[in-house]
């Protein structure tokens, strides 16, 4: 019997792959960038399943034309390169990764946070530059962390884990949210705002943990940062296009706010001659906040049962679009 096609669109972990093989015949993407969009569009019209990375644009377009796809599995938590609603109404289930990078990606929001307050990246090049000569009670000063006051917009799984970190390290921590998380903030020792104006006006340091939607997308911009302390400090590792970057630029140039610490940043990847490389008060990452092997490996193993499961009959563990009617098996 034939067995159904999986699509996957970058070389993963091989312990992801073996497991997709015990259900389908895998053919992977070798290019070491995101196949083309042509060639993820033909490609997917022959797959059963899809596992693919933030990304692969998969479109209304590419899904009316993927007749045979039964799920499209992303190794991630967002899941805005999929066309969510065409998915649901062509009968496919959506995949994703909830949970698994929430404490991994913590750490490196608090790293962010750190490394901007304490101007790591710039004492670093101050010592490779050959400038560091003797002690001196005036360079290179930074910002306490303890008994700062940290921000945090959007109390989910990592916003939570970041207040804890926080707490940790002497801050005080108030957040805005959708909803108000009363159990959370006894649990947490966190203030509710009532407002993002009213984290953005009171916070030593900004940390974003919204998803990408239509109502987050681009909800830093000028207005915001405007309200934001002089001496105050934007990080974001949740998705770049919630910040507008061209008023981000503006605003570290003329002196709005003090710095920004971004994992993540519109467009991925930046370009190099992006101005925001080239200010020594800001710090840039390549979208690593759940860069280590161990969690990695979970995501991708999460991701490949996903369609695993869909392969074998069932509904994916982790489903974005529970209410689909799925494709009939054939």
């Amino acid at each position: 019997m034939t067995k159904p096609v999986v699509y996957v669109t970058r070389e993963v972990f091989p312990e992801a792959l073996e497991l997709l093989r015990r259900a389908g015949e895998v053919r992977v993407w070798e290019g070491e960038g995101p196949p083309p969009y042509e060639t993820l569009a033909r490609e997917t019209e022959e797959a059963t399943g899809l596992f693919c990375l933030l990304t692969d644009r998969v479109d209304a377009g590419l899904l009316a034309c993927a007749t045979k796809l039964r799920v499209a599995a992303v190794m991630a938590v967002g899941h805005n390169n999929i066309d969510v609603a065409a998915a649901t109404a062509q009968g496919v289930y959506v995949g994703n990764t909830p949970g698994v990078l929430t404490e991994t990606t913590a750490d490196l929001a608090m790293a962010l946070l750190l490394a901007r307050a304490r101007r790591i990246p710039e004492a670093q090049a101050f010592a490779r530059a050959g400038r560091w000569r003797t002690w001196s009670p005036m360079e290179l000063l930074g910002t306490d962390v303890h008994g700062a006051t940290l921000g945090i917009v959007g109390m989910g799984r990592i916003g939570e884990a970041v207040a804890r970190r926080a707490r940790g390290f002497g801050m005080r921590v108030v957040y805005h949210s959708r909803t108000r998380k009363a159990a959370g903030e006894q649990e947490l020792g966190v203030e509710w705002a009532g407002s993002l104006g009213a984290v953005l006006e009171g916070s030593d340091f900004v940390s974003l943990h919204v998803p990408l939607t239509g109502e987050t997308r681009g909800m830093i911009g000028e207005g915001e940062l405007r309200r934001m302390r002089r001496t105050a400090a934007l990080v974001n590792t949740s998705r770049g296009e919630v910040v507008d970057q061209a008023a981000l630029r503006r605003a570290l140039r003329e002196g709005w706010i003090a710095g920004a610490a971004l994992d993540v940043t519109d467009p991925e990847p930046m370009t190099p001659d992006d101005p925001l490389l080239g200010m020594a008060n800001v710090v840039v990452l390549p979208h690593v906040g759940s860069a280590t092997r161990a969690t990695r490996l979970r995501m991708a193993m999460m991701t490949a049962q996903n369609i695993v499961d869909v392969l074998e009959g069932r509904a994916p563990a982790h489903c974005v679009n529970a209410q689909v009617v799925p494709k009939a098996r054939g």
